[in-house]
């Protein structure tokens, strides 16, 4: 597997948040807004394909960040609430639809995403590296410090 580096995972926290405003928050007024997988959930099977690729992407990218399972889950939670709305409105017309207009789960499930990432001290090593030299303990402290969750080692 390729090393990764914290601008990785940068990379992947600044493509979330553009699946989250596209999806969600296109149009916005206020604390409300419209994106692209509202509007098309007026459009059978272009809104499903775009609601369930859309969620697709956010897993195998929450996935490469290595979030936790506890996020996997709930972002799991959102998106499949999200996708068996859009996919009832092409069974029965209106009423699902209109719930998935209102229903941002791929905002929700992004922004799980982005909380899972902030709240991980990245470093780029290797955790038995880390352990033999020593450095672990200094990671540790480092993350104690900047009150993160968790530690992670891109290069594992």
């Amino acid at each position: 597997m390729a090393r990764r580096s914290i601008g990785d995972i940068e990379k992947i926290w600044s493509n979330v948040e553009g699946v989250r405003k596209l999806s969600d928050r296109a149009v916005g007024a206020g604390p409300f807004g419209v994106g692209l997988d509202g509007l098309l959930t007026w459009v059978p099977v272009v809104g499903t394909a775009y609601t369930v690729g859309a969620a697709g992407w956010l897993i195998i990218q929450a996935m490469r960040a290595n979030a936790t399972p506890a996020t996997l889950v709930r972002m799991m939670g959102y998106l499949g609430v999200d996708s068996l709305l859009t996919v009832g409105g092409e069974v029965i017309p209106v009423a699902p639809d209109i719930l998935d207009f209102f229903f941002q789960g791929h905002a929700m499930a992004a922004r799980a995403l982005q909380k899972d990432i902030e709240s991980t001290h990245w470093v780029e090593a290797n955790a038995r590296e880390a352990r033999d030299s020593g450095a672990h303990d200094d990671h540790l402290a480092e993350m104690r410090a900047q009150r993160k969750k968790r530690i992670v080692y891109l290069h594992d």
